[in-house]
């Protein structure tokens, strides 16, 4: 496995959304377990109608490093991590990651993820970092997703490149202190929610490349209302936290 978080004796927790991923779920699993053998792996089911809760618990009771959370609705991307976040936090695990269930997030660079946690907080599988690769996307795919990682950064003023990955890991420090109550973004921009919120609590974020592949089965879960909730949040962050920084200065000088 190589120098990684879970060798230093660090518990990892991996936990993986769900939602009609049965067709996936399966081989994300086995990949995961050859390439991490000592890590734990979360299933957080949103009531799947596929059965991808059904064959999750399957391989659960054959794999007792594989726990599955079942959710009666799909509230949302956020929602659902969070609550694989509550419960990792509950049983003490070291260090939590955030992986897609279709595949696109490739196992076997989470030693990689892993081993930067040493010397930072939150770690992030990037695409758009040299080294970082994207397969299968179709260009108009791959310019929204710079677009969007654009305008965070700019509306942020922060200098993550891929502000948006969903391929990440957090040392339980930062989880532990964000109000994950309090988190409002349930679609797309709940990573740049989390990213930002660790950003501005004082943690230190660092990207890792990653080649992202295109899920060949099933559908993406974006839209263009999570796409506009997203671009309308950002801002009023963006632009909230400049006021907050200009009354500052007012009230010292």
């Amino acid at each position: 496995m190589g120098e990684s978080g879970a060798a230093r004796g660090d518990a990892v927790l991996v936990v993986i959304p769900t939602y009609n991923e049965r067709d996936t779920i399966g081989a994300v699993l086995e990949r995961l377990h050859t390439a991490n053998p000592d890590v734990d792996a979360l299933i957080v089911d949103d009531g799947s109608p596929d059965g991808t809760g059904e064959l999750a618990d399957k391989l659960a009771a054959a794999d007792p490093r594989i726990t599955v959370l079942h959710r009666t609705e799909k509230a949302g991307l956020g929602v659902a991590y969070i609550a694989g976040f509550q419960l990792a936090l509950e049983r003490s695990y070291d260090i939590i990651v955030e992986m897609d269930a279709d595949g696109s997030h490739p196992p076997e660079r989470l030693p990689a993820i892993l081993a930067a946690t040493e010397h930072a907080d939150l770690v992030i599988g990037s695409r758009y970092v040299p080294g970082g690769k994207l397969v299968n996307w179709p260009k108009y795919r791959e310019l929204l997703s710079r677009g969007a990682n654009l305008y965070a950064k700019l509306a942020l003023g922060v200098r993550i490149r891929d502000i948006t990955a969903g391929y990440r890991a957090y040392r339980a420090e930062v989880l532990k202190n964000l109000p994950l109550d309090q988190v409002e973004s349930h679609g797309y921009c709940f990573q740049v929610d989390l990213s930002w919120r660790t950003v501005l609590a004082g943690f230190r974020v660092v990207e890792v490349p990653i080649t992202f592949t295109e899920r060949e089965s099933g559908q993406s879960k974006m839209s263009g209302s999570i796409m506009r909730e997203a671009m309308f949040k950002i801002g009023r962050w963006g632009l909230g936290h400049r006021a907050r920084q200009l009354r500052g200065l007012v009230t010292r000088g």
